[in-house]
C-alpha cells in the first residue's frame, strides 16, 4: 500500500518562508512528486493500492464540487517543463494568471497533481480522498489530540492568549473543520475498499462536515471563547475576550493597528527598556499570516458531494463502521471545540493542567490592570475637560453632589437598620 501526503513539506517551506509558496517549489512538492511516485509504483510487484490525499480545496474556485476530476486550467507536463527554463521572475510573473480564482499555488498544483494521476496511472489501483480543513482529533487516539498550531488551531490559540481581536472573514460562512481522526478513517477505509472491491474507475471520496454537520465562523468563535475564559491558558498577553469577525477591510485594518500593532510595539519597547528580548512583534507576525493563510476560506463556503463515500459505508460490516466512523453528523460542536481547546494547551502548548488556579490568577491580575488603567485614563481625560470647561466643572461638582448624597443616605439607613 502506498499512501501519498505530500503537504507536508509545503508546510515546512511555510515555516520558513511564509504563506505563498513559490510556483517551482509547489509544483516540485505536489505535481512532479506525484509523477515520482507513479514511477515507483509501477515497480512494485504486488501493489495492492495508491492512495493520493490531496485536498478538497482542489477545485476551490467552484461552489458545488463533485466526485470527479475535473480538467486542468493547462496541461501539467507542458507546465512542468516551461517551468523547468524559465525563471523565478518569470514565473512570478506568470503565476497570477495560472492560477486564476484559486487562493494559492497549494490549490492550484494539487488540482494538477489530480489531472496527472487519472491520466498517466489510471490502470494503477489507486484513490484519492480529498480533505477540507484538518483539525484536532475528535475521537482517537484522545479527544482533542493535535500536535501543530495550523489552521484554526493557532487562531484558537492567539485569542486564548489574549492576542487575537480582529480576523476577517464572514461570520455566517461554514467553517469546514474535518477532525483529523474522520481523515485517517476514510484513508483506511478507502484503501480497504480498493484492494477489495477493485473498482473500474478512480473513485474520489470527499472528507468534509460542511454540507451535513455545519457550524459557521461566527457561531465558533464564542465556544471558543466560552472556554478559555473557563481554562484559561498560561502567560497570556491580555485577557481573552471576544474576537471580532469583520468582511470590512477598512475596519479590519483599523482594528489591527489599534489592538495588535501598537500594542506590540508597546510592550516590546517595554522590554527593550529592562534589557529583555524584544517578542511581541514577531508573534503577532505569525499570527497575521495565519490569519492571511485561512483568510480565502473564511470569506467563503462550498458544497461537496459524498456518494463514494455513502457507498463505502454501506459496504463496511456493523463492527467496522464503529471503529472506523466516518460520519461526521453525530459531531456535537460544543464538545468537540471544548476538546480541541483542551487538546491544544495540553498536547501542542504542554501546559499542565495544574498550573490552571496560577493562569486564573494572572487573568484576575491582567483584569486588574486593565481597570486600572482605565480609570486613570477617564480620570486624567476628565480632568483635563474640567480646566478647560466651566460646563463641564458643573457637571462635574453635581456628580460628586450626588455620589456624596448616595452614601450619606447608605450610611444613615444602614445605622437606622442597626
Amino acid at each position: 500500500m502506498v499512501v501519498v501526503k505530500s503537504s507536508a513539506r509545503s508546510q515546512t517551506y511555510r515555516k520558513k518562508h511564509g504563506t505563498s509558496i513559490h510556483l517551482q517549489v509547489a509544483l516540485e512538492m505536489n505535481t512532479i512528486a506525484i509523477k515520482k511516485m507513479i514511477t515507483l509504483c509501477r515497480k512494485i510487484k504486488n501493489l495492492d493500492v495508491f492512495l493520493h490525499v490531496s485536498t478538497a480545496y482542489a477545485n476551490c474556485d467552484r461552489h458545488f464540487i463533485e466526485e470527479v476530476v475535473y480538467p486542468p486550467p493547462c496541461d501539467p507536463n507542458k507546465l512542468i517543463e516551461a517551468a523547468e527554463w524559465m525563471t523565478d521572475e518569470m514565473l512570478n510573473k506568470i503565476t497570477p494568471q495560472l492560477i486564476g480564482d484559486k487562493p494559492n499555488t497549494y490549490t492550484y498544483t494539487k488540482q494538477l497533481a489530480e489531472h496527472i494521476l487519472v491520466t498517466e496511472a489510471k490502470d494503477l489501483p489507486l484513490a484519492i480522498v480529498r480533505p477540507s480543513i484538518v483539525g484536532a482529533a475528535w475521537r482517537e487516539p484522545v479527544s482533542g489530540w493535535i500536535d501543530n498550531l495550523n489552521g484554526p488551531g493557532g487562531l484558537y490559540v492567539a485569542a486564548g492568549k489574549g492576542l487575537l481581536k480582529i480576523s476577517k472573514g464572514d461570520p455566517n460562512a461554514v467553517a469546514d473543520i474535518i477532525p483529523v481522526d474522520l481523515c485517517v478513517n476514510m484513508i483506511i477505509a478507502a484503501a480497504w475498499h480498493t484492494v477489495v472491491h477493485k473498482p473500474k474507475e478512480v473513485l474520489i471520496y470527499h472528507t468534509t462536515i460542511g454540507n451535513e454537520n455545519p457550524v459557521t465562523w461566527g457561531e465558533m468563535e464564542p465556544l471558543v471563547m466560552k472556554y478559555w475564559k473557563s481554562y484559561p491558558l498560561d502567560n497570556c498577553f491580555r485577557r481573552p475576550k471576544t474576537v471580532l469577525m469583520t468582511k470590512d477591510g477598512w475596519l479590519h485594518n483599523y482594528w489591527v493597528v489599534v489592538s495588535h500593532l501598537i500594542p506590540a510595539y508597546l510592550t516590546d519597547l517595554g522590554l527593550r527598556c529592562i534589557g529583555q528580548k524584544p517578542r511581541m512583534v514577531r508573534i503577532f507576525e505569525k499570527v497575521h499570516k495565519i490569519m492571511g493563510t485561512l483568510e480565502y476560506f473564511t470569506h467563503r463556503q462550498w458544497e461537496w458531494t459524498h456518494h463514494n463515500r455513502d457507498v463505502l459505508l454501506s459496504k463496511l460490516s456493523a463492527e467496522d463502521k464503529k471503529t472506523f466512523y466516518l460520519d461526521p453528523r453525530p459531531l456535537h460542536w460544543p464538545s468537540y471545540i471544548e476538546g480541541y481547546c483542551l487538546g491544544a494547551k495540553m498536547y501542542t502548548l504542554q501546559e499542565d493542567l495544574s498550573g490552571l488556579p496560577a493562569a486564573r490568577a494572572h487573568i484576575r491580575k491582567l483584569r486588574n490592570i486593565r481597570y486600572t488603567f482605565n480609570t486613570i485614563v477617564v480620570v486624567i481625560l476628565w480632568r483635563l475637560l474640567v480646566a478647560r470647561s466651566q460646563i463641564a466643572r458643573n457637571l462635574w461638582f453635581f456628580i460628586m453632589g450626588l455620589v456624596f448624597k448616595f452614601v450619606q443616605n447608605f450610611h444613615i439607613t444602614s445605622t437606622i437598620q442597626r
